[in-house]
């Protein structure tokens, strides 16, 4: 067992991904006869069978199957622990994997970059947008520091720490806004026309449970899978939209209107992965989190 080394780990995997030794070979720049004969290093070390060469697809026997689920583990812990030993304590440099759902790049990861730009310019952010699901995924096998999503049933080994509450209204444009608008009786939307996101973000999703919630049927005119497209249309449309208050409030051409009853609210969350090492960029993004939401006055989290 003392002459095994992660090399040994890497192109197990690589095997067992492709199904191939040629092609996990060419993957990793080594010969084919080299691989098959690392591998067997491996499993005569262990003194097990770990792949089946029967077939037409090289697979993974049991043993091999229950071995590599931890040497992925290793190998994930490793490169936690490569990123710790190489993370400046003082902020001078430093990386950040930030994961985001779709509606908070409208109005939220400006502002966080910009405030981690003034306070820590040598830390790098990598922002990706996507959905709630695969932020919470990447977590799991560190693909991501943190997440920016909504509190819920997260998978397991994800934990949540609350942010805010988001608040959504009826959007309309500046020139049909109204001082101090009343609520407006969801039932009257049946004589607006609506732009609205499209199906794949989880807003639409929120959305279309409380119109189904209050039997409200509005004619939806467009959909967009872009909140700038969308913005855009209502701004330029007698159209209206449904989106948080957040993103009304900083767009002058735009003017909420409350509904009655109110959507629900929901609370937004900062993710990570329970028990993980937390480095020092990610502490310090999470601690000018809490300092901006408060300091815009969004509702803090019940």
């Amino acid at each position: 067992m003392a002459s095994l080394e992660l090399r040994h780990l890497r192109y197990l995997l690589a095997v067992a991904e492709h199904g191939n030794f040629t092609r996990a070979a060419e993957e990793l720049h080594i010969s084919q006869p080299t691989l098959s004969q690392q591998v067997k290093q491996l499993e005569r070390a262990l003194g097990v069978q770990l792949l089946d060469r029967t077939g037409r697809a090289v697979r993974l026997t049991d043993a091999g199957g229950v071995y590599a689920d931890h040497a992925r583990r290793a190998l994930r812990d490793l490169a936690a622990g490569e990123r710790a030993v190489h993370d400046v304590r003082d902020l001078s440099r430093g990386h950040l994997r930030l994961g985001v759902t779709p509606t908070f790049t409208a109005y939220l990861v400006g502002p966080l970059t910009a405030e981690l730009h003034a306070r820590h310019p040598g830390v790098t952010l990598a922002v990706t947008e996507m959905t709630q699901d695969r932020i919470e995924a990447a977590l799991l096998a560190d693909g991501l520091d943190l997440g920016i999503a909504f509190a819920g049933d997260h998978l397991p080994g994800v934990a949540a720490t609350a942010l805010f509450t988001e608040t959504l209204s009826l959007v309309t444009g500046a020139a049909r806004a109204r001082t101090a608008p009343e609520p407006l009786p969801v039932h009257a939307l049946k004589d607006e026309q609506l732009a609205l996101l499209s199906a794949d973000f989880a807003t639409r999703g929120h959305i279309d449970a409380y119109f189904a919630r209050h039997r409200a049927v509005p004619r939806i005119a467009v959909e967009a899978n872009s909140i700038q497209a969308l913005t855009e249309i209502v701004r330029l449309t007698g159209l209206a939209t449904v989106l948080p208050d957040a993103i009304a409030d900083g767009h002058p051409h735009l003017t909420p209107v409350p509904l009655a009853p109110p959507l629900p609210t929901r609370t937004v969350v900062l993710l990570h992965r329970a028990g993980a090492y937390r480095g020092a960029a990610a502490g310090a993004f999470a601690a000018l989190t809490h300092d901006l939401v408060h300091a815009r006055g969004y509702p803090p989290a019940p």
